[in-house]
């Protein structure tokens, strides 16, 4: 199992441009094969940071995510546009 999350700070100004792009960016990547938890947080007190937490049953799932066409309308066409800066953590489960 792969687990991470994505922190992306974006203008204040394009908070409901990032709200419009997360929805059907979600709801793809929850249909996708691999594809165990994908839940986008906006984080409280500062509408200026979106925080993704996902997890993939394995790497191919997980390149299946980034390969897909929604990724990158969504995600590369969209997202990455706006961002201002962008960290991954990668997690490893206590148990």
């Amino acid at each position: 199992m792969l687990s991470f999350t994505v922190r992306l700070r974006f203008d204040q100004d394009d908070h409901d441009k990032i709200d419009d792009i997360l929805r059907p960016l979600t709801a793809a990547s929850r249909q996708e094969p691999g594809c165990v938890t994908y839940i986008p947080h906006f984080i409280e007190g500062d509408n200026a940071t979106v925080l993704i937490y996902e997890q993939y049953a394995d790497e191919a799932a997980l390149e299946h995510h980034r390969s897909s066409p929604h990724f990158a309308q969504y995600a590369i066409g969209g997202l990455y546009q706006l961002m201002k800066d962008r960290q991954v953590e990668n997690l490893t489960a206590v148990c």
